[in-house]
Order: C-alpha cells, then structure tokens, then sequence
C-alpha cells in the first residue's frame, strides 16, 4: 500500500464533505495495522467514488469478542463497512467501490465473503457543512454523480 498523501488544509470550498467511512470488526487480528486498514478503505473510496484524496473522515472500532455477534460462518476477521454519503452515485460506482474494498482488505486476508459493505445515501439538503451550510447550497467542488 502507498504511503498516504500528505495532509494540506483544505480549500473551503473542499471542506468535509466527504463520505464518512466506519470499520467495524473483532479486535484481536489487525495487530497494530490500524492506520493500513484505514488506508485501505480510503483507497477504495478514492479510486470507486472519484472523491478527493487530501478529505477523509474514516473510523476504525474494533470490538471485544464479546461484544460483537456475527454470522455463524463468518470468521474472526469478519469486517463491516459502513458508508455514508451523498445521494447520487451511479450502480457501477457502487460495484466499483464494493469490489475495491473487498480486494482492498483482502491484503490484510480478509475473505471477501467475511466483508460486508453498507451504504447509507443522505441527500445533501441533509449535510450541514462549511460552517454549518447545507451541501445543496454550496458547490462541492467534485462530482457525485460518478
């Protein structure tokens, strides 16, 4: 995996107004690899929604055994995505994004059966940004229809 690009502050134009990414899977196998899982998960994101590089919002829970039930034949590595974005991406930007995350986890040997990908679509009347804006009032300065 490459190293991250380097953070510069954003144009305000640019502002968080990205998806927001959380990860969640048993703690115990990323063994310090953090920073890789969540690397790995941009990139998708990056690469499938065309969003900007420099803006991310992504999260990492690992949880206690104990408190995280999954499928029976699910593993311990079993992970699951949770996006949510603005309205509007295409079907194939999805397959896209599905296929990149799987692939991209899959470095960490991840089972691409043991991913599970959610996308929670918000319209952007429904983003407060740029200082308490909404996103439907402000250009975004990318595309989401992709």
């Amino acid at each position: 995996m490459p190293a991250p690009p380097r953070w510069s502050p954003p144009r305000e134009r640019e502002f968080s107004r990205m998806p927001n990414a959380r990860i969640e899977t048993r703690r115990g196998w990323i063994s310090g690899r953090n920073h890789e899982i969540i690397e790995a998960v941009h990139a998708a994101m990056v690469e499938a929604l065309k969003i900007p590089a420099h803006d991310r919002t992504l999260r990492l829970v690992e949880h206690e055994p104990a408190n995280i039930s999954t499928p029976p034949d699910k593993g311990e590595r079993y992970t699951l995505v949770e996006i949510t974005l603005f309205s509007g991406r295409s079907m194939n930007a999805k397959r896209a994004l599905y296929q990149a995350i799987v692939r991209n986890l899959g470095a960490f040997d991840v089972p691409a059966t043991d991913v599970k990908v959610v996308l929670i679509e918000v319209p952007t009347e429904n983003w407060g940004v740029a200082g308490g804006k909404p996103a439907s009032e402000i250009d975004l300065g990318f595309k989401v229809d992709v």
